[in-house]
């Protein structure tokens, strides 16, 4: 029974405040709100007991609160607050909750005191949540709505309001409001600072993964990556039993371009490479730069048979561009080795065959695929 009580009390709470993460910190405030205005709720049966507050209209007060609290959780709950920038209803929680303790106020008499220190909870809900403006208007809304109740009991009930002390109470609330939407503004300030380094980190880490992954002249994953990638789909394909293939490809005559044309001129075909290569390939297809004028791409799902075909076009495609080069124009072609990868066998020995089948057709001629 006892190793079963975790698992019961989780699903609870995962059917209560649910799995989403968002919406179960926005159910979790409420229910905190809610675990504050209960002890509110308590305390003011409290003074019922005691004597001080009228049971009649305590009771009426009370059916308010739990309508108004159980509402506002339903709301949140079934996702119908998400159609308001404010999905919480912190605004409109807070507003509710000033409104109900100014009502509380009217009721307390003598231990109306014990108001202000469940208001302040009230203010502080909203300082983590709302923006300085909504604070200030609503820091505005409680000064008018406690301000018009303390003028209206000190008209009707002197004795038991005196005028003397509403106004001391009034200049109270008048300052403490005020202050808190100062320090609503400051906390803001620092939240806003805060989720700034946050965004500025996660650029910075995007930019420290792109720069490790990447080859920084044509924009392929690098040598590193690519191993990896490869690596992974090994893994893939012991479990799934799905077969992919390898191909390397070298640029012809590479080196004599840069001799003849310069560095500049064997950047730029890298470059092109790079791009004809990727418009070419399947979107589940993976090409990296392997080294120099090498490149490595990873055919998913696919035998070799297949896997000739859109290597072969990749050549076609590449050897059918003339590339301007100073006052000439050159043609470039690429040798291609393909391998399928074999159950079984390590991902290094399948990129070393493809490698051995690129020197085959380098040897054989170049501009051509030869499959290992």
């Amino acid at each position: 029974m006892t190793a079963l009580q975790p698992t019961l009390t989780r699903r609870l709470l995962d059917v209560l405040l649910t799995t989403e993460p968002a919406q179960s910190t926005r159910l979790a405030q409420a229910g905190l709100s809610m675990l504050v205005m209960a002890a509110g709720v308590a305390g003011m049966h409290y003074f019922v007991y005691a004597g001080v507050a009228p049971a009649r209209p305590v009771t009426w007060w009370t059916l308010v609160c739990v309508a108004f609290l159980v509402g506002t959780f339903t709301l949140i709950r079934s996702g119908w607050s998400r159609r308001f920038e404010d999905a919480s209803l912190v605004v409109p929680q807070m507003v509710c909750s000033i409104t109900l303790a100014a009502w509380a106020y009217t009721l307390l008499g003598s231990a109306r005191g014990a108001v202000f220190p469940i208001q302040m909870v009230i203010l502080m809900f909203g300082l983590f949540a709302a923006t300085p403006r909504q604070m200030a208007w609503i820091s505005v809304y409680a000064v008018f709505i406690f301000g018009l109740v303390m003028l209206v009991m000190a008209s009707i009930a002197p004795a038991t309001y005196p005028p003397a002390l509403e106004l001391g109470h009034f200049i109270i609330v008048a300052t403490m409001m005020p202050a808190v939407s100062i320090l609503a503004a400051r906390l803001s300030q620092i939240r806003h600072r805060l989720r700034m380094q946050r965004v500025e980190l996660k650029h910075a880490l995007a930019r420290i993964e792109e720069l490790a992954t990447r080859d920084p002249l044509t924009g392929l994953v690098n040598r590193r990556h690519m191993q990896e990638l490869v690596e992974r789909e090994r893994q893939r394909s012991v479990r799934s039993g799905h077969v992919f293939c390898l191909a390397m490809f070298d640029i012809d005559r590479f080196k004599a371009v840069n001799e003849r044309f310069g560095l500049g001129a064997g950047d730029e075909f890298l470059r092109l490479f790079a791009r004809e290569a990727l418009v070419a390939v399947r979107v589940s297809d993976r090409l990296g730069r392997w080294g120099g004028e090498s490149f490595l791409l990873m055919l998913t799902d696919a035998r070799a048979t297949l896997a000739r075909g859109g290597v072969e076009r990749l050549r076609e495609r590449v050897a059918a561009i003339v590339m301007p080069a100073g006052a000439e124009a050159v043609r470039i072609t690429v040798s291609a080795g393909l391998t399928e990868h074999h159950a079984g066998e390590s991902a290094q020995a399948a990129i070393d065959r493809a490698q051995a089948a690129l020197r085959d057709a380098k040897q054989q001629g170049r501009d051509r695929v030869v499959v290992a």
